[in-house]
Formats: structure tokens, C-alpha cells, sequence
């Protein structure tokens, strides 16, 4: 159960998120306006008349105003009818519920193995600073952070799936289905999405945790006699977990922006594959939906982050 205090937070948050939502999606629309083309012609065919072409627009909604058009799609989504798909027919609702947790499953892979790589690479530069293992982590961390997602991607399919015919160079088996095709499947892509969360979390808790052994706190202990491992493990770490709980926060909100052209690559049936095929065929209903699910993915995730802050340092709910 909730706290008074985090019963406040929750509230204020919820609140804070209203204007985050009709501002992400107010621009998505008016971004999808902008580009070239015209969905009446494309539902009607090329070689439609202009009375087709203007009953299209008319059936659609196409022809009335732009903030008309947005307004009106906002007070069906706050009911929760996120519209029909314009080439499809299908309702954007059972769309998101299909893609989404394909994307969902790929990215909590990737937050896996960058927390399950990361954090020991972190430790062990920290616990070895100056040296040989530090300097080597420190360049590969740099590294992976200046390589972009979708090239090591494009890497992994020609490396992996091509040459060495070791993981699928595409497809997405579900986990309900099939746990163990579905870990096949998505390990290719997680690591692309991965190899730059094993850097950030790496080299930020190695930069964190320098800090905390050198400080006059550490010397003190040291100088009571408690072993280095009890002091890296009770005291550092623990003086470290709030910054490694943000940086955990923000690598999901990353990861689940850069599954947009991962799962392009990988040919993935998720949220970022579906997006790019919808804004291509200026399918507006579905990218609004997408764009909106995603929104409040990362609002949640922010939400809970804070709430897991006043767990991990209580000081801070008192704020």
C-alpha cells in the first residue's frame, strides 16, 4: 500500500502528465499533416475520380479543419477509443495490444543484459581505478555509446545471421508462445539495443562509485578495519543505487525510442516496425495510438522510478 506521500506524488505526477500527453500527440499530428502525399488518394487508388477521392476525405474526417480533426480524435482516445486504422479497418486499440508487447518483451531483454553486464563492468573499473581493466572498460564504454543502435544491428544480422547462421536474421516468436524461440529470436536485437545501455550504466556507475570510495566517508571505514569487499558492496553501492536507478530509467525510455529502427531492421511485428510502416502510409489514427501508448509507457516508467527514490532514500519523499 501507499503512503500518504506517495499517494500525493502519484497525484501530482498523474497531473504534471496531462500537458506532456496533449502536447507529444498535438505535435505527432501536426508532424503527419506536414508530410508529402494525401491518404484520400491512396484509399481511393491513383486512378480514382476527384468525387471519389473528396467522398473518402468526407468519410474520414479528412476534409474538416486540422484542430477539428485533432480534437476530435483526443476526446475519443480519453474514452478510450483510439479510432479505426484508415487503410486496415482494424481499431488501433487491438493493434497496440498485438504490437506492444513484442516491443515490450525486447526491451526489458535489453535493460537485462545492460543492468547484468554493465553493473559488474562498472564495479570492477571502479574497484580498479587508473588501471589497465578501468581503461579498458572506460574505451569500450565510449565505444558503445558513440556506435548507433541500428548500425550495430545491421552488424549483428550480417555477423550472426548471415554469415554464421546462428540467430534468426528476423521474425519475432512471442514468449507466451514459445519462451525459449522467443529469447532466440529477440537476443540479436536486444544486444544491439543493449550495447549502448552496458556503456551508459558501466560508466556511470564506475564515474558514481569513484566518487564514494574516495570520499573521506570510505577513508573512515577503511581506517575501522572493515574489509574492502564490505565496504564496496554495503556502503558504496548502497550510497549509488539512486544514481543507477536513474540512469536504469532513462536507458528504458532510450531503448524503447531506439526499438523504432531496430525492429525495422529486424523485421519485428512491435510498436517501432509499426509506426514507421503507418507514418510512411500516412496511416494517422495508428501513429497517433502508438505515439500515445509509448507517452504513457514513459510517464509510468518515470512514476515508478520516483516512487522507487523515496524506497531507496527516504529523505528524498520528505522533499
Amino acid at each position: 500500500m501507499l503512503n500518504k506521500t506517495q499517494r500525493r506524488m502519484v497525484v501530482s505526477r498523474s497531473l504534471q502528465a496531462i500537458p506532456v500527453l496533449i502536447l507529444a500527440t498535438f505535435m505527432v499530428f501536426t508532424l503527419m499533416q506536414l508530410l508529402p502525399g494525401d491518404v484520400a488518394i491512396t484509399l481511393a487508388g491513383e486512378n480514382a475520380t476527384a468525387e471519389r477521392i473528396a467522398e473518402i476525405r468526407t468519410l474520414y474526417g479528412l476534409d474538416r479543419p486540422f484542430l477539428v480533426q485533432y480534437f476530435s480524435w483526443l476526446g475519443k482516445a480519453i474514452q478510450g477509443d483510439l479510432s479505426l486504422s484508415l487503410l486496415s479497418g482494424e481499431a488501433v486499440l487491438d493493434t497496440v495490444m498485438r504490437v506492444f508487447p513484442n516491443t515490450l518483451f525486447i526491451v526489458f531483454y535489453a535493460i537485462a543484459l545492460s543492468v547484468a553486464v554493465g553493473v559488474p563492468l562498472g564495479i570492477l573499473a571502479a574497484s580498479r581505478p587508473r588501471s589497465r581493466i578501468d581503461g579498458f572498460v572506460m574505451t569500450m564504454s565510449s565505444i558503445g555509446i558513440a556506435l548507433p543502435n541500428f548500425w550495430i544491428a545491421m552488424i549483428f544480422v550480417a555477423a550472426f545471421a548471415i554469415s554464421r547462421p546462428w540467430f534468426p536474421a528476423t521474425g519475432f516468436v512471442s514468449p507466451f508462445d514459445d519462451l525459449g524461440q522467443a529469447i532466440l529470436h529477440s537476443t540479436l536485437p536486444a544486444v544491439a539495443l543493449a550495447s549502448t545501455g552496458i556503456a551508459e550504466v558501466a560508466r556511470q556507475l564506475r564515474s558514481s562509485l569513484t566518487e564514494i570510495l574516495s570520499s573521506q566517508y570510505v577513508r573512515t571505514l577503511h581506517a575501522k578495519g572493515l574489509p574492502p569487499s564490505v565496504i564496496l558492496w554495503k556502503h558504496g553501492l548502497r550510497n549509488v543505487s539512486v544514481n543507477l536507478l536513474t540512469v536504469i530509467s532513462l536507458l528504458v525510455n532510450r531503448t524503447l525510442a531506439a526499438t523504432v529502427v531496430v525492429e525495422v531492421v529486424f523485421a519485428i511485428p512491435g510498436m517501432g516496425n509499426s509506426i514507421v510502416n503507418a507514418a510512411l502510409q500516412r496511416d494517422f489514427p495508428v501513429v497517433q495510438g502508438i505515439v500515445l501508448v509509448m507517452v504513457i509507457t514513459v510517464i509510468l516508467v518515470n512514476l515508478i522510478t520516483d516512487m522507487l527514490y523515496s524506497v531507496l532514500d527516504p529523505r528524498i519523499s520528505q522533499k
